[in-house]
């Protein structure tokens, strides 16, 4: 599960101590590695490393559902140092971890960190659910959304080491909220990279239906704030889900601005709505994609027997990366990861399809989306699975992308609203 080495390890041996953490012995090279620390995972539901004995353990965990809670009040509640957990990452003491995240910039590969960040919100929901006096977990915890990640930060070391931290903020009957922030060493001290919250799923032992996880206990006015601050955050979801352009017609500002867009296209020398001539320093919508296939191995499963959340977000990453590369002209910096659904598990053997549009752009910044589906090559079937949103930055201008058609118009006016979002964060 997870792809990165610790410095130390708070004793998660037991399953009954709930966090991993960080020792003075970290840097006298005695932790152990992240081989460990994917095994006590396993050891959490009962996976095994090797695909046929896997599936049977996968199988054998229906027997566990009666041991879930029927109701959430029979939970004892847990605290926020429940679930607290902080891990290194060794990338300037451990030259053979360096090897896995370094990319051909001589920087950190960010589809990795992704990987790790989708562990440690497993991790960190795991620990705050333990259960000391059961051998296994009878949960099934699986990320259903990224709300937000921010870069504090453009530059990440390669030969600096990592520091994680995280815990949950917040409980609803079946759900949790989970904030992690990423620092890294560098002339010597640690100093701030990102910020992310991930919202986790309880699901029952065959991962069939939902299941109650144990509530919050706050204590003090900081953790009491991340907790309304996590009410906030599904209310403003919620919100969100109303208007949705796949559900909602545009506002009057937003079908203005397609309008003045679709002037700005019109041959002049015609009187005709079809001609349509791309103005000055743009470019059309359907010029600005780029596709990419994944057959899904089960090297690439999480410990439900499904592909791993992180290994999708990695690949969607680097495309979407990939994209902006292209239309920028020049090397793109992520500034945010922002709303990213999922709404289907990638079952082992799929064919998964992904596709990455520039969807706005404004000034030095690319919007970019990318949507994923599975093909079912029997009927020919598609299903989305993923929708992931990227902010990118360059150093210079870059075109406008155009709408042509009205489904890209409102590619465009989401990509839009999305990027308003993620610059009100920025301020």
């Amino acid at each position: 599960m997870l792809s990165l080495r610790l410095l130390a390890v708070r004793s998660i041996a037991s399953l009954s101590n709930r966090a991993i953490c960080i020792s003075s012995a970290c840097h006298q090279g005695k932790a152990p590695d992240m081989n460990e620390v994917r095994n006590r995972l396993r050891e959490i539901v009962g996976a095994s490393t090797n695909w046929s004995d896997h599936q049977q353990a996968m199988a054998e965990r229906a027997s566990l559902s009666s041991l879930l809670a029927k109701s959430q009040d029979e939970m004892p509640a847990k605290t926020v140092k429940d679930s607290y957990t902080e891990v290194h990452l060794p990338l300037g003491s451990d030259p053979t971890i360096r090897e896995k995240y370094l990319n051909y910039h001589n920087s950190v590969r960010f589809g990795r960190l992704l990987e790790d960040l989708d562990s440690l919100a497993v991790l960190i929901c795991y620990s705050h659910t333990w259960n000391k006096e059961l051998n296994r977990s009878p949960l099934s915890i699986v990320t259903a959304l990224v709300d937000k990640i921010d870069m504090r930060k453009n530059i990440i070391y390669p030969d600096c080491d990592i520091k994680f931290t995280g815990n949950v903020t917040w409980v609803g009957k079946t759900s949790i909220e989970a904030k992690m922030h990423m620092t890294q060493y560098h002339n010597g001290a640690y100093s701030p990279v990102l910020d992310a919250t991930f919202v986790m799923v309880a699901r029952d032992p065959e991962n069939k239906r939902a299941a109650f996880v144990n509530p919050l206990q706050v204590e003090g006015l900081k953790e009491e704030e991340d907790f309304q601050n996590g009410e906030l955050n599904k209310k403003r979801r919620m919100e969100l889900s109303k208007a949705s352009l796949l559900k909602v017609a545009p506002t009057a500002d937003e079908r203005t601005l397609i309008h003045s867009l679709f002037l700005n296209t019109l041959d002049t020398k015609t009187v005709s709505f079809r001609s349509r001539l791309l103005p000055p320093n743009s470019v059309w919508m359907e010029d600005a994609k780029m596709k990419g296939l994944e057959i899904c191995h089960p090297q690439e499963r999480n410990i439900f027997n499904r592909i791993f959340g992180g290994f999708l977000m990695r690949k969607a990453y680097e495309l979407g990366w990939a994209n902006s590369c292209a239309f920028g002209g020049c090397r793109p910096t992520l500034v945010a990861v922002d709303d990213i659904m999922f709404q289907k598990p990638v079952e082992i053997g799929s064919l998964l399809m992904l596709s990455s549009q520039v969807c706005y752009t404004e000034g030095w910044y690319i919007q970019v989306r990318v949507h994923t589906e599975v093909l079912d090559p029997l009927t020919g079937q598609h299903n989305t699975t993923n929708v992931f949103h990227f902010t990118f930055r360059v150093d210079k201008e870059v075109p406008a992308v155009v709408p042509r058609s009205y489904g890209e118009s409102m590619l465009y006016l989401d990509g839009k609203r999305h990027f308003d979002e993620t610059m009100r964060g920025q301020a």
